[in-house]
């Protein structure tokens, strides 16, 4: 969608939400409307241009980054670090673990807790598809000087640590 198709939207949806029974915020509508979008988007060019040329996806890089930050971690020290189930992080796992991107293993010193690491091809996986990403990134947020840069950052940061609890 272009811009103005995109503004038009936006705005026919804010006017309709606006005359339900109980009509919504319409500036938490307008700046959830815009997060979820740019989201969205961003996500959806990142996987197509980066990732799923490689044979990932987002959510099995993300999860192979960390293991590349971490080292050998934990899937629920996973889990709670992306945000996701531990269901969610054990089909990850499986699905690289049979690409031969990451490997479990046990300790010795207690042999139920399990462990995911990056195999090489993992990390050589890793290294390729970040370097792809980030250029792509600095692409997406050119638009924004270094100030306005920094303040989204603040903002995004803000809003997700006074997230609501209930």
């Amino acid at each position: 969608m272009n811009e103005s198709a995109e503004s038009w939207y936006e705005a026919h949806a804010r006017d309709r939400v606006a005359d339900m029974r109980t009509p919504a915020d319409s500036r938490a509508f307008t700046l959830s409307y815009n997060v979820l979008q740019l989201s969205q988007m961003l996500v959806n060019d990142l996987e197509s241009r980066v990732h799923r040329p490689r044979g990932l996806t987002l959510p099995g890089f993300r999860l192979m980054f960390k293991l590349w930050l971490l080292g050998p971690t934990q899937s629920a020290r996973l889990a709670e670090m992306s945000v996701l189930t531990r269901s969610a992080v054990s089909n990850l796992v499986n699905t690289l673990e049979r690409e031969g991107l990451v490997e479990r293993s046990r300790t010795v010193a207690d042999r139920r807790l399990v462990y995911v690491d990056l195999t090489e091809k993992g990390r050589a996986m890793v290294t390729e598809a970040f370097e792809l990403q980030t250029r792509r990134e600095r692409s997406w947020f050119t638009a924004l000087d270094e100030t306005e840069q920094a303040r989204f950052v603040a903002m995004m940061r803000k809003l997700i640590e006074s997230r609501p609890q209930d």
